[in-house]
C-alpha cells in the first residue's frame, strides 16, 4: 500500500474490498479462547465440532400417537389393546403382538414397532378398571410411519460445525445437541477508536443551549462505536485527540499496541489542521483511496508500527455522518471479517421492487437509504439523500445498492441490503 496520488483515478469498491481483504488477511487473528457453548454467539470457530453420538440417538417418534406393529393392522378400524404407556424420556417395554403402547412426541420407539400413527386417525376405546383400554387404528400404516431413525440428522463422528464459521442462535443449538458443552472460537477484534477535532464536543459536557459558536456534538464517535459493537469487536474509546500533530502521533502509538485495528473518523484531509494523515505516514504507513461510492468517497487504509514489532491496520473514515455510517458497513465491516478468516464481502442482496423513481444517477456506485413499505410491497426513498442527514439512517431499514450511472423508475427490481445484515455479525 503506497500512497497514491492527489488526484489519483475513482477506486471501485470491490477494487477497495479486495485490498482491504488482502491487508486484513495478512493480519489476522490466530489466538484462540475455549467458551461455553452458551456464550459464543457471534464468535467465530477455530476449531470444528464434531458430533460424539448419533442424532437422534435411537428411533423415536416424530408425533404423538400409537406405536404398533404394521403386520398387526391389516385393516382401518382394527381395535388393538393398549399395553403401555411411553411418554418422551421413558424407555418402553417390547411391544407384544396384537398390542399398541400410547407414545408421545420423541419418545423412544419400543422393541417389536415398526409405525406411528398420529392420535387423530385413532379413537381411544375404553376398557376395564384399572387397564389402558383400547384404540382403534384409522389409518393403514406403513413400515417407518412418523418414525424419526437413529442418525438420521447427524452420525455420530460427522462435523456439524467446520473451522471458521461464524457462530448463530441455531449453529449453537446444533453444537448442543451433538454435546458440545464448549467450543473453541477466535478471540474478538481488538479495536482502537479516537476522533479528532477541536470544534468537537460530548453531550454530557455541554449542553445545547450553552454550545460556543462552531461547536458540533461528537455524533460519529457513538455510531462507530455502536457498530464496532454491535460487529462483535473489544472496543478501546480514546475520546477526542487534540487537533495537534504531536497529540496525533502519541494517540496513534497508544492505539497500535493491543489492538488488530485503529479506527478514526475525519482528519485525513490535506488542511493545515488534518494531522492524522502526516501522523499515520510518520508511525507507519498510509494509502489514501478516493472510492467510487455515493456517500463516501474518502477512505484511508494502512497501519501503524507497534513499539515491539509489529503493526496494527488503521483506517481512517470520512468525516460526514452518513459517509462515516456507510463506508463503514461496507468497507470497515469487511476488514472485520477478514481479520477472523471470513470473506471480506458485503452481505448478499435481495431482489426487491423499488417504489421510487431515481432519474439522476450518479457516476459512481450509490448506497440509498429506504425502508421497506409493507401496504405497496416496495421500497420507499428517503426525502434527502445528503451525507450529513443522519435521520435517515435511523429511519431506513436498508440500502439499494444502485449501479453507476443506473436510473431506477418505479416498480424496477433493485438490490436491496437489509440493514440488520449491515449492522449485525
Amino acid at each position: 500500500m503506497t500512497p497514491s496520488p492527489e488526484r489519483s483515478p475513482l477506486m471501485s469498491l470491490d477494487e477497495a474490498l479486495r485490498l482491504l481483504g488482502e491487508g486484513a488477511r495478512a493480519a489476522a487473528i490466530t489466538d484462540t479462547e475455549t467458551l461455553s457453548t452458551f456464550d459464543a454467539l457471534g464468535r467465530v470457530l477455530a476449531a470444528e465440532v464434531r458430533s460424539g453420538l448419533d442424532v437422534p440417538p435411537q428411533d423415536n417418534t416424530a408425533m404423538d400417537g400409537y406405536a404398533v406393529r404394521v403386520a398387526d393392522v391389516q385393516a382401518e378400524g382394527t381395535v388393538l389393546p393398549v399395553s403401555q404407556r411411553i411418554p418422551a424420556g421413558t424407555v418402553g417395554q417390547p411391544l407384544q403382538p396384537g398390542t399398541a403402547a400410547r407414545i408421545f412426541t420423541g419418545a423412544q420407539i419400543p422393541a417389536g414397532a415398526d409405525a406411528v400413527v398420529m392420535q387423530e386417525r385413532c379413537e381411544a376405546v375404553a376398557g376395564g378398571a384399572g387397564d389402558l383400554g383400547s384404540v382403534r387404528v384409522n389409518l393403514l400404516p406403513t413400515p417407518g410411519l412418523s418414525i424419526r431413525r437413529r442418525g438420521e440428522d447427524v452420525r455420530s463422528g460427522a462435523v456439524v460445525l467446520e473451522r471458521g464459521q461464524r457462530l448463530s442462535p441455531q449453529a449453537l443449538g446444533l453444537a448442543a445437541s451433538v454435546g458440545a458443552a464448549t467450543v473453541q472460537v477466535l478471540r474478538r477484534p481488538r479495536v482502537a477508536l479516537f476522533s479528532t477535532g477541536d470544534e468537537l464536543v460530548m453531550p454530557d459536557e455541554v449542553p445545547p443551549e450553552r454550545m460556543p459558536p462552531g461547536a458540533i456534538y461528537n455524533s460519529n464517535r457513538f455510531t462507530l462505536r455502536g457498530l464496532l459493537q454491535s460487529a462483535g469487536c473489544e472496543v478501546t474509546d480514546l475520546g477526542i485527540v487534540a487537533d495537534r500533530l504531536d497529540a496525533t502521533r502519541q494517540a496513534l502509538r497508544t492505539a497500535a499496541e493491543g489492538h488488530d485495528l485503529i479506527l478514526t473518523c475525519g482528519g485525513v484531509s490535506v488542511g493545515d489542521e488534518d494531522h492524522v494523515k502526516p501522523a499515520v505516514q510518520a508511525e507507519g504507513r498510509l494509502a489514501l483511496w478516493q472510492l467510487a461510492i455515493k456517500p463516501g468517497k474518502p477512505l484511508a487504509f494502512g497501519a501503524v508500527n507497534r513499539a515491539g514489532g509489529g503493526e496494527a491496520l488503521f483506517v481512517g473514515l470520512p468525516g460526514n455522518p452518513v459517509s462515516a455510517f456507510i463506508t463503514f458497513m461496507v468497507a470497515v465491516r469487511p476488514v472485520l471479517q477478514a481479520l477472523q478468516g471470513l470473506p471480506a464481502t458485503l452481505p448478499r442482496a435481495m431482489q426487491a421492487r423499488a417504489g421510487f423513481d431515481w432519474l439522476r444517477p450518479d457516476k459512481r456506485r450509490e448506497f440509498l437509504r429506504v425502508r421497506f413499505d409493507e401496504a405497496s410491497g416496495a421500497l420507499v426513498l428517503f426525502s434527502n439523500q445528503g451525507s450529513g442527514v443522519l435521520t435517515s439512517t435511523v429511519w431506513a431499514d436498508g440500502l439499494v445498492d444502485n449501479p453507476p450511472g443506473q436510473a431506477i423508475a418505479k416498480g424496477d427490481t433493485v438490490a436491496f441490503l437489509p440493514m440488520q445484515a449491515l449492522v449485525g455479525t
